[in-house]
């Protein structure tokens, strides 16, 4: 059994939004990144250009996999990572579970 409950989850189209503080307590699973106006973020940093598109192409990966897909910036040695359910306006489970399969080094 894993440790973290999001892990082995797959995204849900019928997803619900999260209140505010059920969305703050499932950071404790996704310690690594924020929220921020109501987005997941987190900023990915590689020691070249190369090793950032290889990163952006696995996060690409997970989305098509999940259906869900994030807001990428990519720059020269980072990506900043931002999860928001467009279909509710704001945050869903859907975002935690993406993060944490990054987190994971399902796609890392």
């Amino acid at each position: 059994m894993n440790a973290n409950p999001l892990l082995g989850r797959h995204c849900d189209p019928k997803v619900t939004r999260l209140e505010p503080a059920a969305a703050r307590a499932l950071l404790q699973f996704t310690p690594d990144w924020t929220i921020e106006d109501g987005t997941l973020v987190r900023t990915f940093r590689f020691a070249d250009f190369r090793a950032t598109m290889a990163f952006v192409n696995r996060v690409a990966e997970l989305a098509e996999r999940e259906d869900h897909h994030p807001d990428l910036i990519v720059s020269y040695g980072r990506c900043r990572v931002a999860w928001n359910t467009h279909s509710v306006e704001g945050l869903s489970d859907n975002d935690f579970i993406c993060a944490a399969q990054i987190d994971a080094g399902l796609v890392a």
